[in-house]
C-alpha cells in the first residue's frame, strides 16, 4: 500500500494549489493522510476526490465547517498498521513521551502544525512523522511531503520529498 503524507497545505491562501509533484504522488498513492491545516473546503473536496482513500484531521487553521467534517483526531487500521493522524503535538522537547501518552496503542502518529519535517520513535515503539508543508516551507530549506509503503504489516520505505520552487 503506498501512501503519502501531507499536512499545513494552507489552499488557498499560502498557495494556490498543490505542487505537481504532490499531486502526481497523490494520483500514485493507495492512500492520502493530511494532517490539518487545510484551510478551505474546497480545497478537502478536490482532494478528497483525486485520492484513492483519504484519511485526515482538522488544524488549527482550519474553520467551523472543516472542524464539523474531520475529527481532531483521525485513526485507520491499514493492512494491521494502527494509523493514527493529528494536528498538534507540542513542543519537540519530549513529544515522543507526551505522544505515547496521548495516543496509546498507535503503531503511527503522522502530525503537522510547524512545518518541520520530524521522524523519530518514541519509547513505546510509536514512529512520529511530520512530512513539512508541500506549499509554506516558513524557516525550513524547502517545502516538503512524505511517501511511505505498508507491506506486511509495517510501515516501510518513509521518504522525505523536497518539494523545489
Amino acid at each position: 500500500m503506498r501512501l503519502v503524507l501531507l499536512a499545513d497545505t494552507h489552499v488557498p491562501r499560502r498557495a494556490r494549489d498543490l505542487p505537481g509533484v504532490v499531486w502526481e504522488a497523490v494520483d500514485d498513492a493507495d492512500l492520502v493522510v493530511h494532517a490539518g491545516d487545510w484551510v478551505s473546503d474546497e480545497f478537502c473536496d478536490l482532494l478528497s476526490r483525486r485520492a484513492r482513500r483519504l484519511v485526515g484531521c482538522h488544524g488549527n487553521n482550519d474553520g467551523p465547517t472543516l472542524q464539523r467534517r474531520l475529527p481532531s483526531v483521525a485513526r485507520a487500521d491499514l493492512d494491521g498498521v494502527r494509523l493514527g493522524v493529528v494536528h498538534e503535538t507540542g513542543s519537540a522537547t519530549g513529544r515522543e513521551r507526551r505522544c505515547d501518552a496521548a495516543h496509546p496503542n498507535l503503531d503511527v502518529l503522522v502530525f503537522g502544525h510547524s512545518h518541520i519535517p520530524w521522524d523519530s520513535i518514541t519509547p513505546a515503539g510509536m514512529r512520529l512523522l511530520n512530512p513539512g508543508s508541500p506549499t509554506d516551507r516558513r524557516r525550513q530549506p524547502f517545502a516538503t511531503f512524505m511517501t511511505a509503503e505498508i507491506r506486511q504489516g509495517a510501515l516501510v520505505d518513509v521518504v522525505l520529498h523536497k518539494v523545489h520552487p
